[in-house]
């Protein structure tokens, strides 16, 4: 397991971690999985895939580090590599699925909704408790999904990395660096106020 230091970011660990792994020690790959896979694993259902195909896109995308470890030259590259890779499996398996729809009447349930559902609930709390914090679940999500698109993904990737790194993110995203930061702050105040004209949520 990786300690991290004081100020280290998620972009510099991952690098050490991968270097230590293309130099035989296998251990390092657990860490680098356990360290990256919230992070792809956000980005992945920020392309509107629900668990069953994100899980399938991050086992595709890490056999393909395994395989393609000796093509990044530079291991500060590995955290843009991962998510880029990441992105364009899952807009391939969306795509997939999308040609699959078109020949068939059985709805897909919505990728939020889903995360909703998995909402994990303490077994200790008391069910008027749980009833109350799964409807304020819901109405966040139903605000989140108001957003642009480009919110909605942002706010995936930012909320469930640790220590994220600005730079690799707006490589990945496809965003300048310095819009990362006014980009976030826009996005949150946009579903401040929603939230707070939201009769349920002030409730």
């Amino acid at each position: 397991m990786i300690e991290a230091s004081p100020g280290e970011t998620l972009v510099v660990r991952a690098s050490a971690a991968f270097e230590r792994f293309r130099g035989g020690d296998r251990t390092a790959f657990d860490d680098l999985v356990g360290m990256l896979t919230p992070l792809l694993w956000h980005t992945s259902r920020g392309q509107g895939l629900d668990r069953t195909e994100a899980e399938d896109v991050l086992q595709t995308v890490w056999l393909s580090l395994v395989r393609s470890a000796a093509s990044v030259r530079d291991p500060r590259t590995v955290v843009k590599w991962l998510l880029v890779t990441t992105k364009r499996e899952s807009w391939r398996v969306s795509r997939v699925r999308g040609n699959e729809l078109a020949h068939t009447s059985t709805p897909r349930p919505d990728a939020e909704t889903d995360e909703i559902d998995r909402v994990a609930v303490p077994a200790e709390d008391l069910p008027e408790h749980v009833a109350v914090r799964n409807e304020r679940d819901v109405r966040l999500w139903h605000h989140v999904r108001e957003l642009s698109d480009r919110c909605r993904e942002l706010l995936r990737v930012i909320a469930f990395a640790d220590r994220p790194d600005y730079a690799a993110i707006a490589e990945a995203l496809g965003m300048p660096v310095g819009s990362i930061g006014p980009t976030r702050g826009r996005c949150l105040a946009r579903l401040r106020a929603k939230l707070s004209t939201d009769p349920g949520w002030a409730s």
